[in-house]
């Protein structure tokens, strides 16, 4: 949550590093491969112990009730992250926009930079001329 709101800023700072915003990606990730592996390794630790906590459920029940609150905070977060990574997308698009308006315009100015300087190559360009000094 932290790193997309620091994405956030980074992506409404209109002198934005690439090189900053490239290593907040590379951490997001990061956590994000990091969260994966916790998911799964609870994914496979829930396999294991489902049949028993089924099985005995009067015996779990506190423990699923914790289990289950901790559920809802995750999804809540999870949640919450999902709303900050939209606003980021379309953050980024805008901003991929704009540096692309800026490089066209960058390069049409350059065309007529160019065409100018040939009009005025082709205006200095005098052909050779042959004067008669004899009166």
């Amino acid at each position: 949550m932290e790193l997309n709101i620091q994405q956030k800023e980074e992506l409404e700072n209109p002198a934005l590093d690439p090189d900053d915003f490239d290593r907040t990606v590379e951490k997001k990730a990061e956590q994000i491969q990091q969260l994966e592996l916790l998911d799964n390794g609870f994914q496979e630790l829930y396999e294991k112990v489902r049949e028993e906590l089924q099985s005995n459920r009067e015996a779990y029940r506190e423990d699923i009730a914790c289990m289950q609150e901790y559920i809802r905070k995750l999804t809540d977060k999870s949640a919450t992250i999902q709303a900050q990574e939209a606003r980021n997308k379309d953050l980024m698009t805008q901003k991929f926009a704009s540096v692309r308006k800026q490089v066209k315009e960058v390069r049409k100015s350059q065309k007529v930079v160019n065409q100018y300087y040939k009009s005025m190559m082709k205006a200095n360009y005098m052909e050779a001329h042959f004067t008669d000094n004899k009166k």
